[in-house]
Formats: C-alpha cells, sequence, structure tokens
C-alpha cells in the first residue's frame, strides 16, 4: 500500500481502466459513466465488485465501481436489463453518485477470519491471508436504517407496555467481498481502499 501522504502518489485512472476492461462488462459504458462524476480528477485508490445474479432462468450482470478522487468519494453502479415493452433491445442502465468526502461519517471495516490462530499480519500465504470475508460499509448520511424491537424491562414477571427502543445506522453502501467468490485480490482491494478512505476522511 502506497503511502497517501506523498504528494507525488500516482494517479490510479488507468489501472481503474484496465480492471474495469479486464471485468468485460460493458468497459465503454462503465468508464464514461464514472467520467461524468470524475470530472478529470485523479484516482488515488478503488475497488470493483462484478455481481452477478440470478433472473429466473437468465443471469444479470451488476457491477459496483469506488473510486477515490482527493476531494470526493465515487460511487457507481451498472447494472444490465433485457428487453421490455418501453426498449425492445437489451439495455444497460448506469448511476454515479460524487460524495464530498467531508460527508462521508462511517468507514466500517467487519472481517471473518478463517483459523485465526494460525493468522500472521502481512502473511503472503493465500490461503491465510486471502481468506475469508470483508464487509464494508460506507455512510454519507443519505441513508439511515432504524432498527426497532419492542422494550423490555429487567423484571421477568412483567406484562407492562414499555414502548420500543432502536437504533439509527448510516447504511449508504454495503459491499460484501470473499475469497470463495472474489478471491485473495478481491479481499486485498477491499482492505487497500478502506484503509484508503479512513485516512482521506481523517483530513
Amino acid at each position: 500500500m502506497r503511502d497517501l501522504n506523498t504528494p507525488e502518489l500516482a494517479d490510479a485512472s488507468a489501472d481503474l481502466r484496465a480492471a474495469i476492461d479486464r471485468c468485460g462488462y460493458y468497459p465503454d459504458v462503465v468508464t464514461d459513466s464514472l467520467e461524468v462524476a470524475i470530472a478529470g480528477e485523479p484516482i488515488r485508490a478503488y475497488m470493483l465488485q462484478h455481481e452477478p445474479t440470478f433472473d429466473r432462468d437468465e443471469v444479470r450482470r451488476h457491477i459496483t465501481i469506488l473510486a477515490l478522487t482527493p476531494t470526493r468519494l465515487i460511487v457507481g453502479h451498472t447494472d444490465e436489463h433485457a428487453a421490455d415493452e418501453l426498449i425492445r433491445a437489451p439495455y444497460a442502465s448506469t448511476s454515479t453518485e460524487a460524495i464530498p468526502l467531508h460527508r462521508v461519517n462511517a468507514v466500517v471495516v467487519n472481517r471473518v477470519v478463517p483459523n485465526p490462530a494460525g493468522y500472521a499480519s502481512g502473511k503472503a500465504d493465500p490461503a491465510v491471508a486471502g481468506s475469508g470475508e470483508v464487509v464494508l460499509t460506507i455512510g454519507w448520511g443519505m441513508v439511515n436504517r432504524i432498527d426497532l424491537e419492542p422494550a423490555v424491562c429487567a423484571d421477568p414477571n412483567c406484562e407492562a407496555d414499555h414502548g420500543y427502543t432502536g437504533s439509527v445506522a448510516a447504511d449508504d453502501i454495503s459491499l460484501r467481498i470473499s475469497a470463495a467468490a472474489d478471491g485473495p485480490a478481491g479481499i486485498q482491494q477491499v482492505l487497500e481502499f478502506a484503509k484508503a478512505l479512513s485516512f482521506a476522511t481523517t483530513r
């Protein structure tokens, strides 16, 4: 992982384009939609998740890209759709969101590490270092999730209505990356992106 403090940090735009090309999922459509949001800024870090879903007997593909610029977090989604009554040919839909870094108020990383007794920080063995899964959740105040449950008191015989208790959590985007589905490189990519975003939001 490069030192994010260095002013000569390379622009990763070409690396992101190469990753999109390797994915092979409408690369020109995905790239053009991102360029509108990126607006010429350099890319400091990125992550890409290609996620197929099953729609009856057909497979629909979805790609999510997170890109970090010096000032913003870019979130891009691209989906493919079958022909319908309005559009007679298969088509893709894209959406992008550009969030100023000062708006990002939560970067949550949940990790599952199998065989923790055999884990060593920085271990090169993919079977150990790259296994398990990572869930990256980023919040910037656009979507809040409210979890409610009946409130109870300490008396096990109490039958009174104590109303509800709950919590509010920011949950604007949540990505699950697993070694089984995305490979050890996918695990490493999401961890490096989380580190870069966490650093950028401390400024």
